[in-house]
């Protein structure tokens, strides 16, 4: 009798909606693009690595005054992170060889955004919702994913007015004869396929969607645009005054070169928001994006 009571009892409980799970509040996140998207649907970590080297590189969003800074991105400071006692620390694919060391002082949730899962556009946007899941801000994730797709349409409507249709290169200088190439598998491609410009680089990429060439390379691509990424190493200064190579590729020649403020290049939705605008209000003429 007794154990049939038991076992009526545990089928009851059975039907019981599951409690809901109680939402991360103090999260640590050790990926920059992880980061600009808690900051994105108002959750933002309380720390985050090389914050100076962020606030140079991400630019927007900004973090807030007060997030700690707790290291290297792939060596953080386990003692800083012991101090901030997170309920969650946000990590991708370069955590997973020191995850056990981060287990010790908080659950760990990773999101890797690059690598075969899918384009780092789609899998921003799966990770955006888990995100809002965990911080028990679904609604704030789900408008952070159609304000994104609110630009990129709008974008490609201004664009589709616009005469010139090159094919555009995305690159970053790494030193005075070597230039990085996004393109497939990269943020940024998945920008230009959305608003509808053609990336001119069709050569292999890494995991990462970019391509390290030398200079000679954009020679290769005589009809493209060049759309550069600042910051730009001191030494390039040196290269556009001096470097034949340079001032007679086409592109150069002829004025077909952009220079955009920093976005960053392995982030999420917000920085594909921001490359986005910045590219668009470029391409078209406009301003006011810093």
């Amino acid at each position: 009798m007794r154990r049939r009571q038991v076992l009526a009892a545990l089928a009851g409980l059975a039907l019981l909606p599951a409690a809901a799970p109680i939402p991360a509040r103090r999260i640590v996140a050790l990926d920059w693009g992880l980061a600009e998207t808690l900051i994105a649907i108002g959750q933002p970590p309380v720390g985050v690595p090389e914050t100076r080297t962020y606030a140079d590189w991400v630019i927007s969003p900004a973090l807030p005054t007060g997030t700690a800074d707790v290291g290297l991105r792939v060596e953080p400071n386990l003692e800083i992170l012991q101090q901030l006692a997170p309920d969650l620390i946000l990590t991708i694919a370069e955590h997973e060889t020191i995850r056990p060391l981060l287990e010790r002082i908080a659950p760990v949730l990773s999101l890797p955004i690059y690598g075969p899962q899918g384009t780092p556009y789609t899998v921003a946007q799966a990770a955006t919702r888990r995100l809002g899941a965990v911080t028990g801000r679904t609604a704030e994730a789900e408008a952070l994913i159609l304000r994104a797709e609110e630009t990129m349409a709008s974008a490609r409507a201004r664009l589709a007015a616009s005469a010139d249709a090159r094919p555009v290169i995305v690159a970053s200088f790494l030193d005075r004869r070597h230039v990085r190439i996004y393109a497939r598998q990269g943020l940024f491609d998945a920008v230009l396929q959305r608003i509808g410009l053609a990336n001119a680089w069709h050569g292999p990429t890494n995991a990462w969607g970019f391509a390290t060439v030398g200079l000679e390379a954009l020679a290769e691509m005589p009809e493209a645009r060049l759309v550069l990424l600042e910051p730009l190493p001191r030494e390039t200064a040196r290269t556009f005054r001096d470097s034949p190579l340079w001032n007679n590729l086409p592109m150069v020649r002829d004025g077909r070169v952009l220079r955009l403020p920093p976005v960053l290049m392995f982030g999420t939705l917000p920085a594909a928001m921001r490359f986005c605008t910045l590219l668009t209000d470029a391409l078209t003429g406009e301003s006011g994006h810093g």
